[in-house]
């Protein structure tokens, strides 16, 4: 894949995925497409034979792996992590409400998500539901509306005269989508919409009860390419689903030729704590399951290596003193290293040193990033995994500006060196990953 294909497939893989659940369909379809096999957690695995593998929880979470020979030989893993979901906004069960002739929809804020720029942008709804039909039997789908469908309209500044001074954001009473105008005395059906777009795929669905539903609100308008020479992309949740496709392409790029791994968790921007997350058991009951041997399984995530890609945090030109100075990643200046001194970043020497040879073997550059003394630091998967089955990791990710808004800035070439750097790291021999002895 070419820098131009890559760039054309990345636009296209966010585009579809306006949830977790898109995003993790679209990765299964393709892993499909390249042969891996779809296993599913309530069936009996036993011991597989060599081949390509992938398996869902959820519909929002995915691990998927390549296995030269069998996992009882003890080879081990190159693994790499991202997340799927991004902050935005979730619709409540009951969502409408009407006011002066407006019909409304309640919501819940998802994450850290950026508010003000949610402000006055078309918006669709997308997610998946729970629904049964005249058969009883309970089924889950998901559903895009792809239109626009709402909008939550500022106040005028006549009518605020201080917004661009003392602007803040009441989550309960000012992110309250617009989605139509009324008379009525009767609230809208709002399952009666999603029976329809569910109508659109499964005909049966025309006249569905409607169980439930985890939907959310997205902005419509798609990825692009701005700047003179097109060298900046925007777009919505390139926080993390510009990692997560890269990862995927790597994967299914760099052959079946060694013990490979990758796991996209769901729930990365409210903690990581559920079954699909990964403070959950979803990364190690499957490593239970390769290796039934609890010896074996300690000796191969000895010497495994994890890679956690999380977009970083690049210097913003007209807030460069939010940065430490010695610290300065730049947009289209190659995949960032992360490192913290309180482990919200799980990087340490062996491992960084480890990633820069892959981006030495790849032949693209690299930066490092430490957040300044006073100020907060965020995390990622990539302590927690640490934490919960023991592997060395090294935190990295593409350097963005506008981070949790609902239109993130990116280079376009980052995403495409965070692609080779991986797929090196998936081709590297054996005795690259393993840890060197300290020399006293």
């Amino acid at each position: 894949m070419q820098a131009s294909d890559y760039l054309d497939d990345l636009f296209a893989y966010i585009d579809r995925s306006p949830t977790a659940y898109h995003a993790v369909a679209n990765s299964a379809a393709l892993l499909q497409s390249r042969g891996f096999r779809r296993l599913r957690e309530a069936d009996t695995w036993g011991i597989l034979a060599p081949g390509s593998y992938y398996l869902t929880r959820n519909d929002a979470s995915l691990i998927a792996f390549t296995l030269s020979h069998s996992p009882q030989t003890g080879t081990p893993l190159r693994m790499v992590g991202a997340h799927t979901d991004s902050p935005g906004l979730k619709i409540k069960p009951n969502p409408i409400q009407m006011r002066h002739g407006c019909v409304q929809i309640g919501i819940e804020v998802y994450g850290g998500a950026l508010l003000a720029p949610w402000f006055d942008r078309p918006l669709s709804i997308a997610g998946r539901v729970s629904w049964s039909g005249n058969d009883g039997i309970l089924r889950c789908s998901l559903i895009d509306c792809r239109r626009p469908l709402a909008v939550i309209p500022s106040l005028a500044i006549h009518l605020d005269r201080e917004a661009n001074d003392k602007r803040s954001i009441n989550k309960q009473t000012d992110l309250v989508p617009l989605v139509a105008l009324s008379t009525a005395t009767v609230p809208p059906d709002f399952h009666a919409l999603l029976r329809d777009e569910l109508a659109g795929r499964h005909p049966e669905a025309a006249q569905a009860a409607i169980l439930a539903f985890d939907l959310f609100l997205y902005d419509t308008q798609p990825l692009g390419r701005v700047g003179l020479q097109g060298e900046l992309i925007t777009g919505s949740r390139l926080d993390n689903l510009l990692s997560c496709h890269a990862i995927l392409q790597a994967l299914v790029q760099s052959g079946t030729d060694r013990n490979r791994l990758i796991i996209l968790n769901d729930h990365e921007e409210v903690g990581s704590v559920s079954a699909a997350g990964a403070q959950g058991p979803f990364l190690q009951s499957v490593l239970e399951r390769l290796y039934p041997d609890t010896d074996l399984r300690r000796q191969v995530i000895a010497g495994s290596l994890f890679v956690s890609a999380d977009n970083a945090h690049a210097v913003h030109p007209n807030f460069a003193a939010k940065h430490d100075p010695e610290h300065l990643p730049r947009l289209n200046g190659g995949p960032v290293i992360k490192a913290n001194a309180n482990q919200r970043y799980a990087t340490d020497c062996l491992t960084g040193a480890l990633f820069r040879r892959f981006c030495d073997k790849a032949g693209v550059p690299c930066q490092q990033f430490v957040m300044r003394n006073d100020l907060a630091c965020g995390s990622t998967i990539g302590p927690l995994t640490a934490a919960e089955i023991g592997v060395a990791t090294v935190d990295v990710g593409v350097p963005q500006l506008a981070m949790h808004s609902i239109r993130e800035t990116v280079g376009h070439l980052d995403g495409w060196y965070l692609l080779r750097a991986l797929a090196a790291f998936f081709s590297a021999e054996d005795q690259g990953i393993r840890c060197p002895e300290i020399n006293p």
